[in-house]
C-alpha cells in the first residue's frame, strides 16, 4: 500500500487529478492494474483513503485538546503537522479540485472536536454553524495563502497571526457580545 500511496501522492505534486489515471499509477506503483482494482473501485476511492489518513493522523495529535481552550494548540498542531506533510498533502490542500475531499476531512475534524466543548453546545444550531465556518474558513484562507507564497513567512509568524484573527471571533462568540 505504500507503494500505491507514494506514486500517487508524486502524481498529484505533478499533474491534475482529472489528469491522473489508473495506468499510470499501476505502473508508477509498480503494481499490476488489477491489484489496484482489488483496493479501490477508483482513484477517487484512493483519494478519500488518503484523506482519511491525513484526518486520522492529525486527529491523533489533537484528540485530547478540549475547546475553545485548546484553540491556540489546535492550529499549531495544524500548521506544524501540515507544514511537515510534503507537496502532496499542500496540493490537495490548497487546489480548488480537491474541495470536497478536504471538506469531508475539515467537517471530519470539526465535529470530532468541537462536538465535546460545553461552551460550544450552549450555543444555538445557527451560532455553531457559523463559529466553525469561520474557524475552518480563517484556519484554511491563512494556510493556503502561506503556501501560496511559498511558506516565505515564519510558521511562527503564520500561527501566531491565525490565534489573534481565530481568538478574536470565537471568544466574540462564546463569551459576549450578544
Amino acid at each position: 500500500m505504500k507503494g500505491i500511496y507514494k506514486a500517487f501522492e508524486s502524481l498529484i505534486v505533478e499533474k491534475d487529478y482529472q489528469h491522473i489515471t489508473v495506468t499510470e499509477l499501476a505502473r508508477r506503483a509498480e503494481i499490476n492494474k488489477k491489484t489496484f482494482y482489488r483496493y479501490y473501485p477508483t482513484l477517487d476511492d484512493l483519494l478519500a483513503e488518503l484523506q482519511n489518513r491525513y484526518s486520522e493522523d492529525y486527529l491523533k495529535i489533537i484528540g485530547d485538546y478540549e475547546y475553545p481552550r485548546d484553540l491556540e494548540k489546535s492550529f499549531r498542531a495544524f500548521f506544524e503537522y501540515s507544514n511537515k506533510m510534503g507537496p502532496a498533502y499542500d496540493r490537495i490542500s490548497t487546489n480548488r479540485v480537491y474541495s470536497g475531499i478536504r471538506q469531508q476531512m475539515i467537517d471530519k475534524v470539526m465535529l470530532s472536536t468541537w462536538d465535546n466543548s460545553p461552551e460550544f453546545k450552549k450555543l444555538t444550531d445557527f451560532e455553531r454553524e457559523v463559529l466553525l465556518k469561520y474557524i475552518e474558513n480563517t484556519g484554511m484562507q491563512i494556510y493556503q495563502q502561506w503556501v501560496a507564497n511559498d511558506k516565505t513567512e515564519s510558521i511562527e509568524d503564520v500561527i501566531e497571526i491565525t490565534c489573534k484573527l481565530v481568538r478574536g471571533g470565537t471568544d466574540a462568540i462564546l463569551h459576549g457580545n450578544k
